[in-house]
Protein backbone atom coordinates (compact mmCIF):
# COMPACT_ATOMS: atom_id res chain seq x y z
CA UNK A 1 0.00 0.00 0.00
CA UNK A 2 1.02 3.28 -1.02
CA UNK A 3 1.84 5.85 2.13
CA UNK A 4 -1.22 7.53 3.65
CA UNK A 5 -1.39 11.14 3.07
CA UNK A 6 -3.23 12.94 5.82
CA UNK A 7 -6.29 13.43 3.73
CA UNK A 8 -6.63 10.35 2.90
CA UNK A 9 -6.63 9.18 7.36
CA UNK A 10 -9.56 10.41 8.46
CA UNK A 11 -13.27 9.38 6.12
CA UNK A 12 -15.77 10.98 7.70
CA UNK A 13 -17.09 11.88 11.22
CA UNK A 14 -19.20 9.79 13.05
CA UNK A 15 -22.75 11.23 14.35
CA UNK A 16 -24.10 9.18 16.77
CA UNK A 17 -25.93 9.63 20.19
CA UNK A 18 -22.98 8.48 21.76
CA UNK A 19 -20.43 10.64 20.21
CA UNK A 20 -22.16 13.53 20.28
CA UNK A 21 -22.12 13.68 23.98
CA UNK A 22 -18.46 13.34 23.95
CA UNK A 23 -18.48 16.51 22.74
CA UNK A 24 -18.91 18.84 25.55
CA UNK A 25 -15.41 16.98 26.84
CA UNK A 26 -14.11 17.80 23.06
CA UNK A 27 -13.73 14.09 22.54
CA UNK A 28 -14.56 13.68 18.82
CA UNK A 29 -15.33 10.20 16.64
CA UNK A 30 -14.15 9.83 13.09
CA UNK A 31 -14.33 6.97 10.76
CA UNK A 32 -10.83 6.80 9.88
CA UNK A 33 -8.72 4.42 6.45
CA UNK A 34 -8.20 0.91 8.48
CA UNK A 35 -4.66 0.71 7.63
CA UNK A 36 -3.72 3.93 9.77
CA UNK A 37 -1.90 4.00 12.99
CA UNK A 38 -2.54 6.41 15.87
CA UNK A 39 0.26 8.90 14.74
CA UNK A 40 -1.15 9.21 11.47
CA UNK A 41 -4.26 10.12 12.81
CA UNK A 42 -3.19 12.65 15.28
CA UNK A 43 -1.04 14.28 12.50
CA UNK A 44 -4.81 14.44 10.62
CA UNK A 45 -6.60 15.94 12.35
CA UNK A 46 -4.11 18.37 13.80
CA UNK A 47 -3.42 19.75 9.74
CA UNK A 48 -7.07 19.46 8.66
CA UNK A 49 -8.35 21.48 11.39
CA UNK A 50 -6.74 24.84 12.53
CA UNK A 51 -6.04 25.62 15.89
CA UNK A 52 -6.33 21.84 17.63
CA UNK A 53 -4.07 20.40 19.82
CA UNK A 54 -4.59 16.31 19.89
CA UNK A 55 -3.93 15.19 23.67
CA UNK A 56 -5.33 11.63 23.24
CA UNK A 57 -6.24 8.96 20.54
CA UNK A 58 -8.14 6.00 20.59
CA UNK A 59 -9.25 3.32 18.00
CA UNK A 60 -11.05 0.69 17.70
CA UNK A 61 -11.34 -2.32 14.94
CA UNK A 62 -15.19 -2.68 14.32
CA UNK A 63 -15.81 -6.22 12.81
CA UNK A 64 -18.42 -6.33 9.43
CA UNK A 65 -21.68 -7.46 10.45
CA UNK A 66 -23.66 -10.31 9.11
CA UNK A 67 -26.30 -9.95 7.02
CA UNK A 68 -29.15 -11.33 5.44
CA UNK A 69 -31.39 -11.47 2.22
CA UNK A 70 -33.71 -14.43 1.73
CA UNK A 71 -31.04 -16.82 1.96
CA UNK A 72 -28.12 -15.86 1.05
CA UNK A 73 -25.27 -14.43 3.60
CA UNK A 74 -23.25 -11.51 3.13
CA UNK A 75 -20.48 -9.34 5.64
CA UNK A 76 -20.56 -5.64 5.91
CA UNK A 77 -17.80 -3.42 5.34
CA UNK A 78 -14.80 -3.04 8.51
CA UNK A 79 -14.20 -0.45 9.44
CA UNK A 80 -12.34 1.86 12.19
CA UNK A 81 -13.05 4.13 14.39
CA UNK A 82 -10.97 6.92 16.10
CA UNK A 83 -11.84 8.71 18.98
CA UNK A 84 -9.54 12.09 19.36
CA UNK A 85 -9.55 13.71 22.61
CA UNK A 86 -8.58 17.26 22.36
CA UNK A 87 -6.42 19.39 24.60
CA UNK A 88 -8.03 21.52 27.47
CA UNK A 89 -6.42 24.80 25.45
CA UNK A 90 -7.38 23.66 21.88
CA UNK A 91 -10.11 25.37 18.97
CA UNK A 92 -13.30 23.19 19.04
CA UNK A 93 -13.99 21.35 15.63
CA UNK A 94 -16.03 23.43 13.42
CA UNK A 95 -17.93 20.92 11.65
CA UNK A 96 -19.22 20.07 15.00
CA UNK A 97 -20.44 23.49 15.82
CA UNK A 98 -24.09 23.46 14.31
CA UNK A 99 -25.13 19.89 14.99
Amino acid sequence: MAALEYYDVILKPLVTEKSMSGMGEKRYTFLVHPESNKLQIRDAVEKMFDGVKVADVRTMNVPGKTKRRGMIYGKTAKRKKAVVQLTEDSKEIEIFQGL
